[in-house]
């Protein structure tokens, strides 16, 4: 998440997300629909399954004191694996808090397509086609880690130097409530509160997301 572009800062409550999907899909050019299958291949090449099909890319957004309102479109999946255009394909982010403070972090699986080995904050991946970001923030924490939160906010929405857009939400767990991991992670910790008492495996992109998200 290097060098994100804030686009909209909440928070928002879910019900404050206004969606509208067009039908007809992103017509990528012919170059990068060939690269799209070069990457697929080079995942399936290192045990990834092949992730692909449609799901949502960025057309437009409004802001107002009350609405976050996202006009979405069906873009092909693995458009997104385009490490210098994305194509403003949508991913939704879930930070996950439990009822101290403390923040989900889990170590990504090496077959995984994106963060490989890599430590990553709570819950994450694509929005379905005519899925609700928001929805898509709870259904990833359900998938990823078995669990459903307390309560949840969207956040931000920002785009990445590649062009990503990523929907960052903010859930917190009931006291008491446990996690547990999915195959796309091999171990995970909960990182204390304060982002300066971090392990040294937390690395800037995660701090830095951790830093606007600390005073939600």
């Amino acid at each position: 998440m290097n060098n994100p572009e804030v686009l909209a800062r909440g928070p928002w409550d879910p019900s404050q997300l206004e969606i509208s999907w067009r039908s007809d899909p992103f017509e990528p050019e012919d170059d990068q629909s060939a690269e799209a299958d070069r990457m697929l291949e080079r995942l399936r090449e290192r045990g990834s399954p092949s992730h692909d099909g449609l799901a949502a890319r960025l057309v437009g957004y409004e802001v107002s004191d009350t609405r976050l309102k996202l006009e979405l479109q069906p873009i092909r999946w693995a458009l997104r694996l385009l490490g210098d255009d994305a194509g403003s394909s949508m991913s939704a982010l879930c930070v996950v808090r439990d009822a101290s403070g403390s923040w989900l972090a889990g170590r990504r699986a090496g077959w995984v397509a994106s963060w490989a080995g890599r430590w990553a904050l709570g819950a994450g991946g694509a929005v379905e086609v005519d899925e609700n970001p928001a929805q898509t923030l709870a259904r990833e924490l359900e998938e990823e880690w078995s669990v459903v939160p307390d309560r949840l906010c969207v956040e931000a929405l920002v785009r990445l130097a590649n062009g990503m857009v990523m929907l960052i939400g903010q859930a917190w767990l009931a006291p008491g409530a446990s996690v547990t991991p999915d195959e796309e992670h091999d171990t995970y910790a909960w990182w204390p509160p304060e982002v300066e008492r971090w392990p040294a495996e937390a690395d800037a992109p995660l701090r830095l997301m951790a830093s606007m998200l600390a005073g939600s």
